[in-house]
């Protein structure tokens, strides 16, 4: 009877690679990096960062978290920033290296509310990447839903049906 090896993990090896030579070349995030320029952003959201205090988190980076949300199908902020600890396309996407720290969800959405919440610079951004995204066929328009229903989804469908209750005496 043969023995199963036993698979003596070693997880301390030394790697000399670069983020960019990890992430293929044919991987989403290079495509969508080629294809938007992300540079436009700087100049709208100008007004809205301070030249005092602590420095803040590239804008860049946080509408590119919002786009990896779109493009990859992550319905939470929170998925996307742990995600992207572990992944190193969203990384190199993002500009950040093995070292640097990823941006939390909080941070992100404190951004949102206290930056982009009054303004319409949030929309007016978003749809420009989300345009220029159509102009590269990276969003298929040919397939669109819609949820018509009133009601919520956890409705009780029974919730207006009348019933007879017969009252017994004790």
């Amino acid at each position: 009877m043969a023995m199963t090896c036993l698979n003596n993990r070693k997880n301390d090896s030394l790697i000399l690679s670069t983020i960019d030579e990890l992430v293929p070349l044919d991987h989403k995030v290079r495509e969508l990096e080629e294809a938007i320029d992300w540079n436009f952003i700087y100049p709208l959201v100008r007004p809205l960062y301070s030249s005092f205090g602590r420095p803040s988190i590239d804008p860049v980076v946080l509408f590119k978290m919002l786009f990896i949300n779109f493009a990859f199908g992550i319905h939470s902020m929170r998925r996307t920033c742990e995600e992207t600890k572990v992944n190193l396309a969203y990384r190199w996407f993002l500009g950040l290296s093995i070292d640097d720290e990823v941006p939390n969800y909080s941070t992100w959405s404190q951004n949102y509310i206290r930056r982009y919440g009054d303004s319409e610079i949030f929309d007016e951004i978003f749809n420009r990447i989300i345009k220029e995204a159509i102009a590269y066929d990276f969003v298929d328009l040919d397939t669109v839903f819609g949820d018509g229903t009133h009601r919520k989804a956890n409705a009780n469908s029974r919730k207006h049906e009348n019933k007879v209750v017969e009252i017994v005496k004790k």
